[in-house]
């Protein structure tokens, strides 16, 4: 297995992208349908034209079979960078390997490297598979004060 840090200008790491996130896309846990043809014809150039996006690629034997995309966020309460995984995958087949941890630890790195204070992410309350990876790399959820309850992910759509 290889780990990469994905190049936007590099005509295969655009096509290997585009390729791991048309299939979590079409994956029930990316919503089991396909990426916009917009998505298709401009996601590349917009990632390039963010300094605070980073993409990870795992190959196994030349092949490209796990993805993550990475942002660059703010916490207040910290005063510190934070970097948010915003999709991650790896190819059905290919699961149970130790791609999804080794992604995760090479993503850790870069953030250590960068001076973030945290990693967070979103997880489907039905994805056992994906909690047990995450759990085993020390991600849980969150909360600011156990009376409360853990925090929530939620969303409003500007567009369709």
């Amino acid at each position: 297995m290889e780990l990469i840090r994905a190049d936007y200008n590099n005509p295969q790491h655009a096509a290997a992208i585009l390729a791991l996130l048309s299939e979590y896309a079409l994956d029930p846990m990316g919503g089991g349908t396909p990426l916009p043809e917009n998505t298709k014809q401009c996601l590349i150039g917009e990632l390039a034209l963010r300094p605070f996006a980073f993409s990870i690629l795992a190959y196994v034997d030349g092949k490209p079979v796990g993805l993550a995309n990475c942002f660059e966020g703010f916490s207040t309460f910290a005063c510190a960078t934070l970097f948010n995984i915003h999709d991650m995958v790896v190819l059905p087949e290919y699961r149970g390997r130790g791609i999804g941890l080794a992604m995760l630890d090479f993503i850790e790195s870069e953030a250590r490297a960068r001076g973030a204070c945290k990693l967070t992410l979103e997880v489907l309350q039905g994805n056992e598979a994906a909690k047990r990876v995450y759990s085993k790399k020390g991600y849980a959820t969150y909360q600011l004060d156990p009376k409360m309850g853990a925090a929530e992910f939620w969303e409003k759509k500007l567009s369709d």
